[in-house]
């Protein structure tokens, strides 16, 4: 073995480089472009990389489909940049803040045809770095022996797949929901924020273990916030595991279902505008839902869990157990935190995600 990075390794440093501001290099045989966050990007870095030519913005479909420019790509669109494009209006297109202000952000020029795979890895790319999903692309001519290399032919490379885990610790930890708690800590592979298992006494893993997939909510795990039910629900659930003698409380760092705090709080802002909580997603770039369940079932395999009695009022949470294995064999209802001022996100949750409520 070299002390070269593997790919999972290479990947990390890429997303850290994109979130500085930093370029990177995406390739896939032969084509190969410069990669960059145009809201982190400094002006004379994105005065650099304009004068280089044939300068490309990549946005999802989503984001598209709210600047009213066809998508021709699928699930993104490529929009050619002029070289005259300032940066402030290149990130006018990716952020929505200020859509109702200024809504006319074309004419764009829309790149048809070619290969989509290093536009499509690039958003990728930045999704999971908790970026935008708007990709400025340029193609590079030379090499750029300084800059994070990403090489999509990589047979080891897996932009998308299941991040593998591995148990760090485990130390007793009374907390006021059970005397009897344990916090275990799981490291993701990928170099990315750890995930933690919270177990209330010792339930038997031989028979169906009490359980939750609970994601990180600053706002409302910490903050009291009254806009979701977040906080009540991961009380509430530790109070029952804590009745029924025992549970695992997996707690996922996936905060604003996967896209950050930082865009969770503008789609926050862009919910103080009308817009619904899927609807500011999709402003946005992202999707409804950008959590991969997938890690919380590697932590219970990792943890001797095959059976589960999931507390959720997600069903996408049991179908998604299911397909990687566990068996769930009940959902238990979680119906807490209900208040006046989280009713439109909860009925939107009903209405657009499919919670039972």
């Amino acid at each position: 073995m070299t002390l070269a990075p593997l790919p999972a390794e290479r990947l990390a440093r890429a997303r850290s480089d994109l979130r500085t501001g930093l370029p990177i290099v995406l390739c896939d045989g032969d084509a190969a472009v410069l990669v960059a966050a145009p809201e982190v990007l400094a002006p004379a870095r994105y005065a650099t990389l304009l004068e280089m030519g044939g300068a490309v913005l990549a946005i999802t479909h989503r984001r598209a489909q709210t600047l009213k420019t066809p998508t021709y790509d699928g699930d993104l669109t490529r929009i050619a940049l002029p070289p005259t494009m300032e940066l402030a209006r290149l990130r006018a297109i990716v952020d929505p803040a200020d859509d109702l202000r200024s809504p006319l952000k074309g004419p764009f020029q829309p790149v048809r045809g070619g290969s989509t795979a290093l536009a499509r890895a690039a958003i990728a790319l930045l999704k999971s770095a908790r970026l935008l999903p708007g990709a400025l692309l340029v193609p590079l001519k030379g090499d750029a022996p300084d800059l994070t290399r990403i090489d999509l032919a990589d047979p080891a490379l897996d932009l998308v797949g299941d991040a593998r885990v591995s148990p760090v610790i485990a130390a007793r930890l009374p907390m006021a929901a059970a005397r009897a708690g344990r916090l275990h800590i799981f490291h993701p592979e990928d170099g990315g924020e750890e995930h933690y298992a919270v177990e209330i006494g010792r339930p038997d893993r031989d028979a169906p273990v009490l359980t939750r997939l609970h994601s990180a909510c600053f706002t409302g795990d910490v903050l009291g916030s009254l806009k979701c039910d977040c906080g009540p629900q991961l009380n509430g659930a530790l109070a029952q595991m804590n009745e029924a003698g025992g549970g695992l409380l997996l707690y996922l760092n996936q905060e604003g279902r996967g896209i950050g705090l930082t865009n969770k709080m503008r789609a926050y802002s862009l919910q103080d505008q009308g817009f619904d909580t899927v609807e500011a997603n999709h402003r946005l770039g992202f999707e409804d839902d950008e959590r991969d369940f997938r890690i919380g079932a590697r932590m219970l395999s990792a943890l001797g869990v095959g059976q589960v009695r999931l507390l959720t009022n997600n069903p996408r949470k049991v179908d998604m157990l299911a397909q990687c294995g566990l068996t769930v064999v009940e959902r238990v209802p979680l119906h807490v935190g209900q208040n006046p001022l989280n009713e439109a996100y909860l009925r939107t949750k009903a209405a657009k995600s499919g919670h039972i409520l």
